[in-house]
């Protein structure tokens, strides 16, 4: 008797890039998968806005034990530190299922590419930014990412704590021309 293979989407709420969504879920997931005879995967996606902006990642999984096979993916991402938001969803005949994992946190830092002073954009240096937040979080951060859109360049961090993110980095934030006008937000 032939195993039926159901295709799942593991639809992850994070905001990273194609290459960091590999290195962190999609190479491990693959490789795990293989290793306990659950299925494979099939490829990723990323969904954005209109603007650009990445909304949320994605991992397209073919599952041959459905039983074990998906709370095994959903323990394995959020293991992985998925943040919370995440889901995978699949189908079992006419039923859609949403199965939601995730225990990971997310700030947005949203910082103002033209509303500051020109002086301000000479002056200072994103670089700087990203020193000083990796510096200040240490090993309170899982993984970042970033996305540049036309008026403003956005900071993503991950983690255990948004809240001990966000305390972390309002010292800086207060003080560094270029965090003049951020926003901050929580996005996960």
């Amino acid at each position: 008797m032939e195993k039926k293979i159901v295709t799942a989407y593991a639809q992850i709420n994070a905001r990273i890039m194609p290459i960091a969504r590999g290195k962190l879920f999609e190479g491990p997931l693959e490789e795990a998968l293989q290793a306990n005879g659950f299925g494979e995967v099939g490829g990723g996606g990323t969904l954005q806005s209109k603007s650009g902006e990445i909304v949320y990642c994605g991992i397209d999984v073919d599952l041959f034990d459905l039983e074990n096979g998906v709370p095994f993916v959903c323990k394995f991402l959020a293991d992985r530190l998925a943040p919370k938001g995440s889901k995978l969803c699949y189908r079992v005949g006419e039923e859609k299922i949403e199965v939601p994992f995730g225990e990971a946190e997310g700030v947005a830092v949203y910082l103002n590419g033209t509303e500051l002073p020109a002086e301000v954009y000479k002056s200072s240096d994103i670089n700087v930014v990203i020193d000083t937040f990796n510096r200040l979080l240490g090993n309170r951060v899982a993984y970042k990412g970033y996305w540049r859109g036309p008026t403003e360049t956005a900071l993503y961090i991950y983690g255990r704590s948004a809240a001990r993110i966000r305390e972390a980095i309002a010292p800086f934030l207060a003080e560094y021309p270029l965090c003049q006008r951020a926003r901050v937000e929580q996005i996960a």
